[in-house]
C-alpha cells in the first residue's frame, strides 16, 4: 500500500457489511473530513462492498481497504441471514488485524459500528482509541442494553395472542413501548440467534473511548439523557449523517447526475402539484412478502393517489399492478427526491437512516416496519413525535393488509391539509425539520459535538489528544 503523507490523523472505519450501516459510517467520515481536510480515512469493507461501493465518488483522503468476504460468495444476506452475522462476528476479526498490520501510517483512532463488539478488544491490544459508532436510533440502543428487563418481567417471548398489545414503561430513556414493538421477540430460533449478537454489542461499548451516535439530541433527550447517566465515557450525537449534507452547510443539495435516465424521475416531480405525491419504498435489504407487495400495488392504484415508488429488483412486475398515476424505480436519490415540493408524505420500512431523512426532508410518515429497530423506529414516528400513521395498527406482522384498507389509508393520508389534524402533523414535521436544521448549524448541538470530538482526534505533538474523561463538554 502506498504510504500517504504526514496527516492530522488515521482513522479507520469499520462499518458492518450491510448498507444501513456502511452509508452512515461513510457519511460519518465525509463529516470529519469536511471539518479537517489533512485526516486519512481508510474505510475497511469486505471484497463484496469493494465491488458495490468502489465507484462510488467520495473524497481522496478517504482510501478503501478490503478484507475476505465472511460467506461463500454463491450466498446472500437474505439467503442465509443468522450464517451471515455468525461469519461477520466470528471470522472478520483475524482479516481486520492483518490489514491493522499493513496500514501505514498507524492508525491514530478506530472507529467501529457497535454490531462488530469484537473491534474493541482489537483496538485495546494494541493501545489505539476506539470510537463505538451505533448507527440507529438511541432509544433502540437503550432497548437493547436494558432487554433483560423483559425477561425478568415475564414479558419474553412474547404471546402475540394475548399480550402483544401490552405496554411496558420500565425501558430507560423510552416513553411506554408495546410488546409488538421490541425486536425478536418471539423466541423463535431464528430471532433467538440474532438477539444473542444483538444483545452483547451494547455491553462492550463501556470498554471504548467514545460513544458516537447517528442522531440529534432534540429527537430523543431522553434516551441520550439516560445512556449518559449510565457510561461514563463521552457521548457524542453527530446525526443527522444524512447524504450530502454537512454540518453547517444546510443548503448543500447534490447537483443532478449527468446521467440523462436520472433526469426524468425529477422532470415528472416537477411537473406535478405542491404535496401531491406519495414517495414509498419498504427498503433495500429484507422486505415484505409477495402478496403483500401485490397488495400495496392495488391499493396505490385504487387510491388514485400519485406515487413514487422505489421497488430494486421488482419494479418491472409492479408496473404492471399500478396503472399510470405513478412511476416505479429501481433507485432514486432519496434525500433530493424527499425535500422536492412535490412530496407530500413517505410511506417507509422505518429504517433508522430513511427515518432520518424524512424527518430532515419535513415530511409525514406511513410507517411499516418490518423487523429489528424498524417497529421502535414506528414507534417514535407515531407516538413520539406525531408525524406520521401506522399502515397497520395491529400486533401481528403476518397479517395481510389488504388494497382496499391500503386505498382508504393513502387518501385520507395525502389529504392532510383538509382537516385540522393533518394540518398539526404536518406543523410537527416542519418543526422537527427545524430542529435538524439548528443541529447541524453554528452553535447547534451536533455541530458542537463534532468539533469536540475532532479536537480529541487530531494529532498533537505526534500523539493523540488526551481523551476526555470526567469532564466533558459534548452536548447534555
Amino acid at each position: 500500500m502506498e504510504v500517504p503523507p504526514p496527516v492530522a490523523s488515521h482513522v479507520v472505519a469499520m462499518p458492518y457489511p450491510g448498507r444501513g450501516h456502511i452509508n452512515p459510517m461513510m457519511n460519518l467520515c465525509k463529516l470529519l473530513i469536511s471539518k479537517n481536510t489533512d485526516i486519512l480515512v481508510t474505510f475497511v469493507v469486505t471484497e463484496e462492498w469493494v465491488g458495490f461501493i468502489g465507484s462510488e465518488p467520495r473524497p481522496d483522503n478517504i482510501r478503501l481497504g478490503s478484507i475476505p468476504n465472511v460467506i461463500p460468495s454463491e450466498l446472500t444476506r437474505a439467503d442465509n441471514f443468522p450464517a451471515f452475522i455468525d461469519a461477520a462476528m466470528t471470522k472478520m476479526e483475524g482479516p481486520f488485524e492483518q490489514l491493522l498490520d499493513r496500514l501505514e501510517p498507524p492508525p491514530t483512532i478506530i472507529v467501529y459500528d457497535t454490531y462488530l463488539f469484537w473491534v474493541v478488544d482489537v483496538a485495546n491490544r494494541r493501545n489505539i482509541p476506539v470510537a463505538s459508532f451505533w448507527p440507529m436510533s438511541t432509544s433502540f440502543f437503550s432497548v437493547l442494553l436494558h432487554y433483560g428487563l423483559l425477561e425478568q418481567n415475564g414479558h419474553y417471548p412474547v404471546n402475540w395472542s394475548e399480550n402483544g398489545d401490552k405496554r411496558v414503561d420500565y425501558i430507560p430513556g423510552n416513553s411506554s413501548i408495546r410488546l409488538a414493538d421490541f425486536p425478536l421477540n418471539d423466541g423463535s430460533d431464528f430471532n433467538r440467534r440474532l438477539l444473542q449478537w444483538a444483545l452483547k454489542a451494547p455491553l462492550e461499548v463501556h470498554k471504548a473511548q467514545y460513544l458516537l451516535l447517528s442522531s440529534i439530541y432534540e429527537l430523543e433527550p431522553q434516551a441520550i439523557d439516560a445512556l449518559k447517566a449510565e457510561f461514563s465515557l463521552p457521548i457524542c450525537t453527530l446525526g443527522p449523517l444524512i447524504p450530502s449534507f454537512t454540518h453547517g452547510m444546510r443548503d448543500n443539495i447534490p447537483s443532478l447526475s449527468s446521467n440523462p435516465s436520472d433526469l426524468s424521475y425529477f422532470k415528472w416531480l416537477d411537473s406535478q402539484p405542491s404535496s401531491s405525491v406519495l414517495y414509498v419504498s419498504q427498503g433495500s435489504f429484507l422486505s415484505v412478502s409477495g402478496a403483500q407487495m401485490d397488495e400495496i400495488a392495488a391499493g396505490l392504484r385504487d387510491s388514485g393517489v400519485r406515487f413514487l415508488w422505489v421497488a430494486r429488483g421488482e419494479a418491472s412486475r409492479l408496473k404492471q399492478l399500478c396503472g399510470n398515476k405513478g412511476l416505479i424505480l429501481e433507485w432514486c436519490d432519496q434525500i433530493r427526491v424527499l425535500l422536492h415540493p412535490a412530496i407530500g408524505g413517505f410511506w417507509t420500512h422505518c429504517g433508522w437512516n430513511s427515518t432520518k431523512e424524512g424527518v430532515f426532508a419535513g415530511v409525514p410518515f406511513l410507517t411499516f416496519p418490518i423487523l429489528m429497530d424498524q417497529p421502535l423506529n414506528s414507534k417514535l414516528i407515531v407516538e413520539d413525535w406525531k408525524v406520521g400513521w401506522r399502515v397497520s395498527e395491529g400486533v401481528r406482522k403476518d397479517i395481510l393488509v389488504s388494497k382496499d384498507e391500503i386505498a382508504r389509508l393513502v387518501q385520507k393520508f395525502m389529504h392532510l391539509t383538509e382537516g385540522e389534524m393533518g394540518r398539526e402533523m404536518r406543523k410537527r414535521a416542519r418543526e422537527l425539520q427545524q430542529k435538524c436544521q439548528l443541529a447541524i448549524g453554528d452553535g447547534g448541538s451536533s455541530e458542537n459535538d463534532v468539533h469536540a470530538f475532532m479536537r480529541d482526534i487530531i494529532i498533537t505533538d505526534g500523539n493523540t489528544k488526551k481523551v476526555l474523561q470526567t469532564t466533558s463538554i459534548y452536548s447534555s
